[in-house]
Formats: C-alpha cells, structure tokens, sequence
C-alpha cells in the first residue's frame, strides 16, 4: 500500500480508502459482512474509512462505528452531511442549525467522540459560505472534528469557499471528495487544478464508474452487478454515452490485457497515478471484491499505458456528463437562467 498526505494537514492515508456506502440495505451488506470487509481493509493497510449519514439513513455509520470498536485511534475515519434525512426541511443543508444538530446524531451512530474529516456532501446554494464555515470553525474548535471539507463542489465553489474562509478568518476546506475514472475526466479541466492551487487533498470517488471498469461489464454480456438492476438506465445500450462507454471498456479491456493488468488495477492505477489525488475510493459490497481491489494497491501505471488510455477517453472529457452532480443550478433549473 502507498501513502500519502492528506493536502496539507500532515496526515498520512492509504492510496486505497475505504468508502461504506454499500454498508447495510444499500448493498445488502450485514454486519458481519461489513466487519469483516473493515477487518480485511486495514489488514491490507487501508487506514481511512468514509461513511456518511444519509447511507442506508445511518445505517452504514451505525455498522462502521461496530467494525471499528477498539481500534478508532489507527483508523482516519471521515463522513458527510447535507443530504436530505427525513422528510423535514430544515433537516438537511449546510446551515449552522443542522450541521451542530448532525454531527452530533453522527457520532452518536459512529460510537466516537470526534470525526477526522467532516465533508460537506455537496454544495447547499441556499446556505452562505461563511455560515456553513463559521459553524464547522466552531466545531473544529470544540474537538468534534479535526478538518472539513467539500465534495463534489463545483471548481468556483471550491475557489468561493476559500475566499470566505480567508475573508472571514475561518478555517478551511482542507479536502475535496470528486467524481473521477477514466470515464469521467471532466474534473482534469477545471476542478484538479483548482485543488492544486489551494493544496487540497482530493479523494476520489466512483474510481470504478459505477462498476463499468470492474471487468464484469463488457459488450454483448449479460450484466449481474448490483448497480446495473437499480440503475439499468446506466447501462442500457441503446443509449449513445452507454454505447460510447461500451466502446471504451472494449479498448481499455484490449489496454489492460496488454500490460498484464486487471480492469480493476487500470481504473485505479489511473486514479490514483494523478499527482493532484490523494486517495481512490473503493466501495465493496464483499471481501471478495476488497481482494480483487486490494490487488491494485501498488499498481503503478507506466507512461505507455497512460498515453493509450488517453487515446481512448481524452483528458478532461466525461462520456456520461449528465450523470455529473457537479452542475451548477442554472443549467438544470430553466428559472434561474430567465429570471
């Protein structure tokens, strides 16, 4: 396993994390599953684990908080709020009033006394900047969480926030959690940079894109992974970017056999090859598949594989750019743009 430091905070984490969104109803993972997955996680030298509260509405933190009972102090365990839980309004977003309100009800169900990086799960365009920095300052502040940060924050939401944190004599987001694989690149054009500038650290998440670099989806095959029968719109063929991503996985499938590689060690290799990521995100739902990603822990992609992904999916392009959650309100919502 690589290690590397997390932006500019001094702290050292797997090149590999471990995500927790398929812990519980979600993946239909159990306990003992799940535990056994964190078990075989830090065994493999993974030492950061992310959750958030709206999985499985606190089912997954209430599993990861088990899996790590009497090991907290070796593991960098992180999760996120702003995502609806409940039907209440003010139940959600990144208002001061929720925020203290959550992290409470996260630790609760995380069985900790303090986070090590409390992210913002996406941009709330209803809360200022400085009201969401100036409550996150606080609880920094009052031993609840170590750092904060942003994800899946559009690039001028990044570079806002760290003008407010600097106007406003705040703390900062010290990481950003993207979107990124080889079929999605649109954050090379506009978000890395941005992330670089500030010394951010970027842990990447959806390295596999949703399971399209797994190595199980591929043309002319009947498709058997858990995303594809919640999400078969994903994946269906007759649709021109899924078309364009069968194309894709074809050729990088012929790349991967060339350099003796597993899908799986390409699409990570890559991710974590970029000089601005931190850490890739993997999300396994079994051991079996924490094994078959562990084996890309020490991956190291050579300058001519790199060169041939290139010539497959262009850097900066997105081959499913509406699947991107990182649009700004106005391209999605016609009012905003006429009013």
């Amino acid at each position: 396993m690589q290690y590397r430091t997390l932006g500019r905070t001094g702290v050292q984490v797997s090149s590999l994390a471990l995500g927790a969104m398929n812990f519980g109803a979600i993946g239909r993972t159990t306990q003992d599953e799940a535990t056994a997955i964190v078990d075989a996680a830090l065994d493999g030298g993974i030492n950061l684990i992310d959750t958030a509260d709206m999985y499985g509405a606190g089912e997954s933190e209430e599993m990861v908080g088990k899996a790590i009972a009497g090991r907290r102090d070796d593991i960098v365990l992180a999760t996120k709020a702003t995502m609806p839980m409940g039907e209440e309004r003010n139940h959600r977003g990144s208002s001061r009033r929720w925020l203290v309100t959550e992290l409470d009800n996260s630790l609760r169900r995380l069985g900790v006394d303090h986070v090590d990086l409390y992210q913002i799960h996406r941009w709330d365009p209803s809360t200022s900047d400085e009201e969401t920095l100036s409550a996150l300052t606080d609880l920094q502040r009052a031993g609840k969480i170590r750092y904060f940060g942003s994800s899946t924050f559009p690039a001028y939401r990044i570079v806002q926030a760290q003008w407010a944190a600097r106007d406003g004599h705040l703390s900062r987001y010290v990481t950003e959690q993207p979107s990124y694989s080889i079929l999605q690149r649109g954050i090379e054009a506009h978000v890395l940079p941005v992330t670089e500038e500030y010394g951010l650290g970027v842990l990447a998440w959806s390295p596999l894109a949703s399971g399209w670099l797994s190595g199980a989806v591929r043309a002319g095959r009947s498709l058997t992974t858990h995303r594809s029968t919640f999400m078969p719109e994903r994946f269906d063929a007759t649709l021109p970017a899924n078309r364009a991503r069968f194309d894709a996985v074809e050729k990088l499938a012929a790349v991967a056999d060339g350099a003796g590689l597993t899908m799986i060690q390409l699409a990570l290799g890559f991710v974590t090859a970029h000089p601005a990521v931190t850490a890739a995100l993997i999300g396994p739902r079994t051991t079996d598949h924490l094994r078959s990603q562990l084996a890309a822990a020490d991956t190291v992609l050579p300058a001519d594989v790199l060169d041939a992904i290139d010539a497959i999916v262009a850097p900066g392009a997105d081959l499913a750019a509406h699947e991107k959650f990182d649009t700004p309100p106005a391209l999605l919502d016609a009012s905003l743009r006429r009013r």
